[in-house]
């Protein structure tokens, strides 16, 4: 089914925000949208959370609805998640139905058709657990890895347990073979195969550095502390151990911010801005803005800019605020470099005016 959506004539000017001034355009209106892709200069693939997968056209405004196979178990904070189209191949992160009220963060794959897209796990976090909460999950890929983010349903504590997925960063070939060097075949026999990095809580923003060549990561923290960091080999990242500045929604403590033997995060925001998904701009439309982190935040509805190039030093810049609603994706044109976001109901383009 195809149907054309006109441009939404809602503008938005900035007053000139770190060396632009921007416009902010609503594209087309969605319904809870979670996860883009970009599959050549016009067409952008959309993900709804309540199991639509759609593919508009940004010439025309023209959408089509793709039908697919998933199971798919709508439930709190579930359902279709993140959406990655490589090499004429789709890739999705979802919430499978397991039956009886039971769900996993998985991963699909499916050759690209307007039509159809017939998809097939290639990884499911194990246990399946009776939970609407912490799915993640964003997807990307270096050279011929997949890394993915599942989130730790609410469990807590099952973050510091690598015997199961939830809570942790996942690393496996394009076909969901397991990488020879990941951790488990690296002195943590404990560990399961697919696993790459533990002790994360919600990580729901994940993505390549086009300039060093590193996966970096957000993650939504408690009551208190999020935080924006690079995804390394075998390392922990502490929840539920550390609390990185949080604390219970009960008010209760956590553990403290950092302590060594875990991974340090790059940048933390205590109190909590709910940071959603991130990106490493690279483009022409914000030249001046070449290798900073983009992090988009559902709390506050703000875009943030973090240059990091100094880790001592890091440096970080409120965008926007309040603007477009919660947001929770962000892409980078792959030509012209204009910002394309999904809040909660519509695709919005910033670029400068």
């Amino acid at each position: 089914m195809k149907k054309i959506i006109f441009l939404i004539s809602i503008v938005i000017f900035s007053n000139n925000a770190f060396g632009y001034t921007f416009k902010l355009n609503e594209i087309s209106k969605f319904k809870s949208p979670w996860g883009s892709s970009f599959i050549n200069d016009q067409e952008l693939l959309i993900t709804e959370k309540s199991g639509s997968i759609k593919l508009i056209n940004l010439t025309s405004n023209e959408i089509i609805n793709i039908d697919h196979n998933l199971n798919i178990l709508e439930d709190g904070q579930g359902g279709l998640l993140d959406i990655l189209f490589y090499q004429n191949k789709v890739l999705v992160s979802y919430s499978e139905n397991r039956g009886n009220g039971k769900s996993s963060t998985s991963i699909a794959l499916g050759k690209f058709d307007k039509k159809k897209i017939t998809f097939k796990n290639i990884f499911r976090a194990e246990p399946p657990i009776r939970s609407g909460y912490h799915f993640g999950s964003r997807l990307a890929i270096k050279d011929n890895y997949i890394f993915a983010s599942a989130g730790e349903r609410g469990e807590g504590m099952i973050a510091q347990d690598p015997t199961k997925h939830p809570g942790s960063i996942i690393r496996i070939h394009l076909d969901g073979s397991i990488p020879k060097d990941n951790p488990k075949f690296e002195g943590k026999e404990s560990w399961l195969p697919e696993i790459y990095q533990i002790g994360i809580r919600n990580p729901q923003g994940l993505t390549l550095s086009p300039y060093d060549g590193k996966i970096y990561l957000s993650n939504h923290g408690a009551k208190g502390g999020d935080w924006f960091g690079e995804s390394k080999k075998g390392e922990n990242y502490g929840w539920k151990v550390l609390g990185w500045g949080g604390t219970n929604y009960s008010g209760t403590k956590i553990g403290p911010k950092w302590k060594p033997g875990f991974t340090k995060a790059i940048y933390y925001w205590v109190p909590s801005i709910a940071t959603s998904a991130i990106t490493i701009y690279k483009g022409n439309e914000f030249e001046k803005w070449n290798g900073h982190a983009l992090i988009t935040s559902l709390k506050d509805q703000s875009l943030r800019k973090l240059n990091f190039k100094n880790l001592d030093n890091v440096k970080e810049d409120i965008i926007f605020k309040s603007k477009i609603g919660r947001i929770r994706d962000i892409q980078i044109h792959p030509g012209t470099g204009k910002i394309y976001f999904l809040s909660q109901n519509a695709l919005w383009l910033m670029e400068k005016n």
